[in-house]
C-alpha cells in the first residue's frame, strides 16, 4: 500500500507539471516526506520532479524565454549551498512552518501588489525569487511558489512561465539532488528496481494525461490553478510540519 501511494502521488504531481507548467512538487512532496521520511522524500521529489521538466522541455522548448530563466537560475544554484546546510543540520518541522509562512507571505504581497501597482522590474524580482526557490527546493522539496511569486509580480505571460520554468526544475532539481546525496551519509535511497520502473511509467503516464488537460483549459484557468498550488504547498508546509512538531 504504501507504494501505491508513492506511485499515485508521483502521477497526479507529474500531471499538474505538465497541465500548470508547475505542481509537482506542491503536490508530491508532502505524500512522499509523509510516506518515506523528509530527507528520502525530498530527495525523490528533486528528482522525479527534473526527470519530468526534462521530458517537458521537448513540448515547449519554442517558448522558453531564455534570459529569464537564466536570471532565476544563478541564484538558485547559489542558495542550494546554504539550504543543503540547513536541510542537512535543521531536519525538524520548525523548517517545514518557516517555509510555509514565508511562501504564503510572500504569495499574498505579491497578489496585492499586482492589483494595486504596475508590474515590478523583471531583473531583481527574478533574482530574489530564483534564490528563494532554489533555497526552498533544497529545505522542504517546494521551489514553485516563489516563482510565481515572480510571475504575479512581473504579470509574466503564463506559456511564457510554463515553458520556462522548465529547464529551471531540471537544473534546480538535479543540482539539489545531488547536493543532498553528496552531504548524507546515508546516501541514495535503497528502493528496489521494480519500484523505480513504476516510477518512471507513473511520470510517464502523468505527463501524458497532462498533456491532455492542458489543451483543454484557457491560459487564465492555468494561471489560477497555479496560484492556488502555490498556496496549497505554503498550506501543506505548515500543517504537516505542525502534525510533526
Amino acid at each position: 500500500m504504501l507504494y501505491v501511494l508513492v506511485i499515485l502521488a508521483v502521477f497526479i504531481g507529474a500531471l499538474a507539471q505538465r497541465a500548470t507548467g508547475l505542481g509537482f512538487a506542491m503536490i508530491s512532496a508532502p505524500v512522499l516526506v509523509l510516506l518515506l521520511g523528509a530527507f528520502d522524500g525530498v530527495l525523490l521529489v528533486n528528482l522525479c520532479g527534473a526527470v519530468a521538466a526534462l521530458l517537458i522541455i521537448t513540448r515547449v522548448w519554442h517558448l522558453i524565454e531564455w534570459r529569464q530563466f537564466w536570471l532565476l537560475t544563478i541564484p538558485a544554484l547559489v542558495a542550494v549551498v546554504p539550504g543543503t546546510i540547513i536541510s542537512v543540520l535543521f531536519t525538524g518541522p520548525g523548517l517545514q512552518i518557516i517555509v510555509g509562512v514565508i511562501l504564503i507571505v510572500a504569495l499574498t504581497a505579491s497578489l496585492i501588489v499586482r492589483r494595486s501597482f504596475r508590474p515590478v522590474a523583471i531583473t531583481p524580482s527574478a533574482l530574489l525569487s530564483g534564490a528563494v526557490s532554489g533555497f526552498t527546493n533544497t529545505t522542504a522539496g517546494v521551489g514553485g511558489p516563489a516563482l510565481s511569486v515572480h510571475a504575479v509580480l512581473t504579470r509574466w505571460d503564463h506559456r511564457a512561465f510554463a515553458a520556462t520554468i522548465q529547464p529551471y526544475f531540471v537544473v534546480s532539481g538535479m543540482v539539489a539532488f545531488i547536493a543532498k546525496v553528496a552531504s548524507a551519509p546515508e546516501g541514495l535511497p535503497a528502493y528496489a528496481w521494480w519500484l523505480w520502473l513504476m516510477i518512471v511509467g507513473a511520470i510517464l503516464t502523468g505527463l501524458a494525461a497532462g498533456e491532455w488537460v492542458s489543451t483543454r483549459i484557457s491560459a487564465r484557468a492555468a494561471r489560477t490553478a497555479v496560484i492556488l498550488l502555490a498556496y496549497g504547498g505554503g498550506i501543506v508546509a505548515i500543517i504537516d510540519g505542525a502534525l510533526a512538531a
